[in-house]
């Protein structure tokens, strides 16, 4: 005996659904505003797989370092001294992930007690979950937090972007006052805008900077800060505290329309700051552990962090596959939003390519 049923989804839901997940997800991330397919961007989409409509798991991609050499001026033979380009390479892997949710579909008593279209929450639920789900996993990559490599209920591959999370580099950290290890802060390390400007130095040493991206025509690098390093930040009302950020904010151009300054809390020496809560505790130098009362922000220039997806398909621009399961002589209803996707920061050569930690004590409230 057969079934058929048109009760909730019929051939075409399946593909208008996939895109509305991937739409409502998009426009209520905050990283969503750092994404993009250029080499500019903060967070490089790699849609390898789609373009050519290859299989595998896992994308390689490449960086050439910069050329050194002193050159040749007059009376110098260049001939036969040419200096050989170096490539790093990195990879990502992707892996697939998704969240179901239960309800009621229509014709039910459950969906006639309530107002809401059950279905529709469903599926808004589920975009708020992988908004949630993504951001996670951006900022234990960028902040380094090894912790979230253990399988557990709040940690794991699922919560890495499959990919295993690497300690910042040693030359691309750095802490409030003179602590040297997360566990070395003290109460009186907090967040300050001095630190801003030591990331932006930092930022811009060495042979491969860490590059800023391009808004309006300016360099900016952009910083992440957790709520309780915000505290710190307003509450110093000096020179270079909050009301000279906002003016900064201002002055550089906060109006100009650009995604990354909607939502920003203001500007510092280009670099523009924002906030996050999924900013991650500082990680023990020796045992691996979560440090309380630390946090590590970070800021972040032009190809950070790397977001793959799988191969071509049906389900819209972002990659998500839309699910529904119907259950019980059509009374019970499961939703389900899928992708095949990875995340990873960027790193060569055993150097973090677009990221500087900053560590600073940070007390939460409550």
């Amino acid at each position: 005996m057969s079934y058929t049923s048109f009760a909730v989804n019929d051939s075409n839901a399946i593909k208008v659904w996939s895109q509305e997940v991937a739409v409502a997800e998009r426009e209520t991330s905050d990283i969503a505003k750092l994404m993009g397919e250029d080499a500019d961007s903060i967070i490089q989409v790699k849609n390898d797989f789609s373009k050519t409509n290859g299989k595998g798991d896992q994308i390689t991609y490449t960086l050439r370092a910069r050329v050194g050499g002193k050159g040749f001026t007059e009376g110098q033979t260049a001939q036969g001294n040419a200096r050989a380009l170096s490539f790093y390479n990195d990879s990502v892997l992707i892996n697939e992930l998704g969240q179901t949710v239960g309800v009621k579909p229509k014709n039910t008593i459950d969906q006639q007690r309530v107002p809401m279209d059950l279905r529709s929450e469903g599926r808004d639920g589920l975009a708020e979950w992988w908004k949630d789900r993504k951001s996670v996993c951006f900022f234990n990559h960028a902040c380094g937090y090894t912790v979230a490599n253990t399988e557990s209920d709040t940690s794991g591959a699922v919560f890495t972007g499959h990919n295993t999370v690497v300690a910042p580099s040693s030359t691309r950290q750095l802490w409030a006052g003179s602590a040297t290890t997360d566990q070395g802060l003290t109460s009186a390390d907090t967040f300050t805008v001095s630190l801003i400007d030591r990331a932006k130095e930092l930022a811009m040493l060495g042979d491969n900077i860490v590059a800023p991206v391009m808004i309006g025509g300016q360099p900016k690098h952009v910083m992440y800060i957790d709520p309780s390093q915000v505290t710190s930040l307003r509450t110093n009302a000096g020179q270079g505290g909050w009301l000279d950020i906002q003016k900064a904010a201002i002055m550089g151009g906060q109006t100009t329309g650009n995604a990354i300054y909607t939502g920003a809390l203001g500007e510092w020496n280009n670099v523009i700051l924002r906030q996050s809560q999924d900013i991650t505790l500082g990680v023990h130098s020796s045992a691996g552990t979560a440090v309380s009362n630390t946090r590590r922000a970070v800021l972040l220039g032009r190809q950070a962090a790397v977001c793959a997806y799988g191969g071509a398909n049906q389900y819209g621009p972002m990659k998500y596959r839309w699910s529904e399961e119907i259950f019980d002589h059509g009374r019970l209803l499961e939703l389900g939003a899928w992708s095949i996707w990875g995340m990873k920061k960027c790193r060569f050569n055993s150097v973090d390519f677009g990221t500087i930690v900053v560590s600073t004590y940070a007390a939460r409230q409550g």
